[in-house]
């Protein structure tokens, strides 16, 4: 391509009167015979520069003086005619001009963006109107995303423009690619007025994407408490099932993610089936995986069970043992007493229950004070890591040392940090005889710590 052409001074005299507005001088040159039809290096013409900066004037001056029919139609090379850059910017008497003129209302872009999706995007509500007008496709989608013009205009808020659309008849029930409507959209970006707009024109509370997501679990997930309490008010379920495999309600969205003042909004109305249901899974689980302590406190005061149905989804058989077995589950001491308080001890797992059934009897048991004779999660999954590998050459240092992980984990498995407690010098001597064994003891403790540091870097 010669980008040459683009630059000649001819073109870039004409460009630059239309980008500035300059009418005189636009005429001056239409008039000496200077041509307007050139594009520059982004396929620009002087039509663009002028639909750009909103200068009616100089678009007359252009169409006048086309040299084709087709001239208003011009395209640069990201497909955009003048059309789509005057709806962008927002000169409703620009648009006027150039739809008189021919240009299509729904030409669109390489991205498939049409000038209606463009005027909603920028919330110029005149030339929306001026667009459906002309026969603008108000349901047409755009490329990318899925979305069409309702679901722009729900997403920025703009509730004028939600209601010219609906009352020109946008299906208010439309999908995007993932079966995400106008309504969910609001509900999922907090939006309460585009929220309150849809629901009074009647817009299915209800409906759920693909994957069974509900508005009401995406605002719950998402803490938008006051669009929680609009759903509600209109009617949306609590009680559907937003995950036909993990059994999700928005009650657990809201433990999850610690929305307390959602899940005190959520707990009366949403039915108990799910705390202690075969093959349901309790808000508890949510809890506790978010590590909400908050949550998780209203939830056991409130009558939910720490004492939950098995949880398959997780591998859990009781809520405490997500807390002891699951290393990656941020709880806290205080959530851990907490959970300690209401559960049912011949449910927790062997080597926490063989710890704690000493005390389980006693009425001056607090759960605080005897917190120390629990192990260490990172200690039950050092015991999980083995049970998992159940192999004989376990009690060989050799195939520890074969295992895929960092010499750090490879000395934890091996009990090193044990053997260095109690004093087991031999044995330490001869698991360090390797290059990647733990440090001697002669070590300085400025190198350990760096080894330290080296080995938590390795197993993050």
């Amino acid at each position: 391509m010669d980008f040459t052409e683009a630059y000649s001074d001819r073109c870039s005299t004409v460009g630059l009167a239309a980008r500035e507005g300059n009418v005189k001088m636009l005429r001056k040159l239409i008039k000496q015979g200077y041509s307007i039809d050139v594009p520059d290096n982004r396929g620009w013409m002087p039509i663009h520069e002028a639909a750009a900066c909103n200068s009616s004037e100089c678009l007359k001056l252009l169409i006048h003086a086309a040299p084709s029919d087709n001239y208003v139609k011009s395209e640069t090379f990201e497909g955009m005619c003048a059309l789509h850059l005057s709806a962008s910017h927002g000169c409703v008497e620009s648009v006027s001009i150039l739809l008189e003129a021919g240009a299509d209302p729904n030409e669109v872009t390489t991205e498939a963006t049409t000038p209606l999706f463009l005027a909603v995007e920028n919330g110029h509500s005149g030339i929306v109107k001026l667009l459906l007008q002309y026969g603008a496709n108000i349901n047409g989608h755009h490329f990318w995303s899925g979305w069409n013009s309702l679901h722009q205009a729900s997403f920025q808020g703009y509730t004028e423009i939600i209601k010219i659309l609906l009352e020109k008849g946008a299906n208010k029930e439309c999908e995007d690619d993932f079966g995400i409507t106008p309504l969910f959209v609001a509900a999922q970006y907090g939006k309460l007025e585009s929220l309150r707009m849809l629901a009074s024109y009647g817009a299915n509370i209800n409906c759920q994407a693909k994957d069974k997501a509900t508005p009401l679990l995406i605002a719950a997930q998402e803490g938008h408490a006051k669009c929680v309490e609009l759903l509600l008010s209109e009617g949306a379920d609590p009680n559907l099932y937003c995950n036909e495999e993990e059994w999700q309600l928005p009650i657990h969205a809201a433990a999850e993610m610690g929305h307390k003042n959602i899940l005190e909004l959520l707990i009366p109305l949403t039915d108990r089936l799910c705390d202690r249901g075969k093959d349901k899974v309790s808000p508890v689980y949510s809890a506790i995986y978010g590590g909400n302590k908050e949550c998780l406190e209203v939830l056991l005061q409130q009558g939910y069970s720490a004492d939950a149905q098995k949880c398959l989804p997780f591998g859990c058989r009781s809520p405490m043992c997500m807390v002891f077995q699951k290393e990656i589950y941020s709880v806290s001491e205080d959530a851990l007493n907490f959970v300690l308080e209401f559960t049912n001890w011949k449910r927790l797992p062997p080597a926490v229950e063989g710890n704690l059934s000493d005390y389980k009897e006693s009425s001056a048991w607090i759960p605080k004070s005897h917190f120390a004779v629990i192990p260490s999660l990172s200690h039950l999954c050092r015991l999980e890591i083995r049970s998992i590998l159940k192999s004989e050459h376990l009690r060989s240092e050799q195939f520890i040392r074969e295992l895929p992980l960092p010499a750090c984990l490879q000395d934890y498995l091996l009990y090193v940090d044990v053997l260095r407690v109690n004093a087991v010098s031999a044995v330490v001597e001869s698991l360090d005889g390797s290059d990647e064994g733990i440090p001697p003891a002669s070590h300085s403790s400025s190198e350990d710590a760096e080894k330290r540091e080296a080995c938590n870097a390795g197993a993050r």
